[in-house]
């Protein structure tokens, strides 16, 4: 059985990224906009979630920090880090991070952009 320990999604920044350097490597961390329609008691509804990314790059290879900026459509391939800690008071915490591999620019369809000249 294969190890399948990644993702590919697409969204929206929510908001500009915030990116620390360090020695050798830089880190961009943003929350990403995503959504998806459903079904719920026969109506269809937009349901949205915010999804906090981690994009990790050596310093000579940060051009694409460029595309984190707010309201940048974004497809991001990437894989899920466990992080586990135990705090000062000795409980146990863990999450899990979206560490992005690669983003790249989702370029919005015609119909998209006059959809969003309507509803103004």
């Amino acid at each position: 059985m294969q190890n399948n320990n990644n993702f590919q999604i697409s969204g929206f920044i929510a908001q500009d990224a915030q990116i620390r350097q360090f020695t050798t490597a830089s880190v961009a961390r943003f929350p990403l906009a995503v959504a998806r329609t459903e079904k719920q008691e026969g109506e269809e509804k937009r349901v949205s979630a915010i999804m906090r990314i981690e994009c990790w790059r050596k310093n000579e290879s940060t051009a694409d920090f460029e595309l984190l900026a707010k309201g940048n459509r974004v497809a991001i391939d990437g894989f899920f880090k466990p992080e586990e800690w135990t705090d000062k008071d000795g409980v146990k915490h863990n999450h899990v991070i979206l560490v992005a591999k690669s983003v790249a620019p989702v370029e919005e369809k015609p119909e998209e952009k006059n959809a969003g000249k309507e509803g103004k």
